[in-house]
C-alpha cells in the first residue's frame, strides 16, 4: 500500500491558522476530491472537525479519524487512536492507497512512511499557527509539476506538485 499525503502548502509553510484554511483555491478543492475519491483518508480530530458538519464525513472515501479521547465519535468514521491504527485499518480494507489529509501533528507523525506527497504550493506567504514539515528535497523526486497563475477564482498562483520519495 502507497502511504500518501495531500497538502496545500504556502511559501512559509503554513497550512492553516485558527484550525482553517487561510486561502481560497477552488481547482485545488477539486484535485484533493479527485485525487482521494474512493480512498482511505486519515486525519486528526480537529482536522476533521475543521471540515464543514455539512461534509463530514467526506463521502465517497472512508474516513479514518485519529484521536486519542478514548470516547470520541465522528459517526460514519472510524476513530481510532494511533497513526499506526489507522494504516492497519487501511491495510485491512485492502487500501492501494492511503491519503494523509492532515493536519499538522498527522503529517509529522506519519512523515517518516509517507512514499508520495501530493503538495499543492500556493505562491505567498500566510500568518499561520499549523505547519506542514520541511520536506528533505534530496530524499524526493519530482513526478509532476503543474503551475496554474491567479484568475479571478484563485487570489494566489499555485502549484500541483507531486513527489515520491527516493527509494
Amino acid at each position: 500500500m502507497i502511504v500518501s499525503a495531500i497538502v496545500a502548502v504556502s511559501e512559509n509553510n503554513v497550512i492553516g491558522k485558527d484550525n482553517r484554511l487561510v486561502w481560497h483555491l477552488p481547482e485545488d478543492i477539486r484535485f484533493f476530491k479527485e485525487k482521494t475519491m474512493g480512498h482511505c483518508v486519515v486525519s486528526g480530530r480537529k482536522n476533521y472537525e475543521s471540515i464543514p458538519e455539512k461534509f463530514r464525513p467526506l463521502k465517497g472515501r472512508t474516513n479514518i479519524v485519529v484521536t486519542r479521547q478514548k470516547d470520541y465519535e465522528a459517526p460514519g468514521a472510524i476513530v481510532v487512536h494511533s497513526v499506526e491504527e489507522a494504516i492497519a485499518v487501511a491495510k485491512e480494507k485492502g487500501e492501494k492507497e492511503l491519503f494523509i489529509i492532515g493536519g499538522a501533528e498527522i503529517y509529522n507523525q506519519t512523515m517518516e512512511v509517507t512514499d508520495r506527497l501530493y503538495l499543492t504550493r500556493v505562491f505567498h506567504t500566510f500568518e499561520g499557527d499549523a505547519y506542514f514539515p520541511e520536506v528533505p528535497v534530496a530524499e524526493w523526486e519530482q513526478e509532476s509539476y503543474i503551475l496554474h497563475t491567479k484568475d479571478s477564482r484563485h487570489a494566489y498562483d499555485f502549484a500541483f506538485i507531486v513527489l515520491n520519495r527516493k527509494r
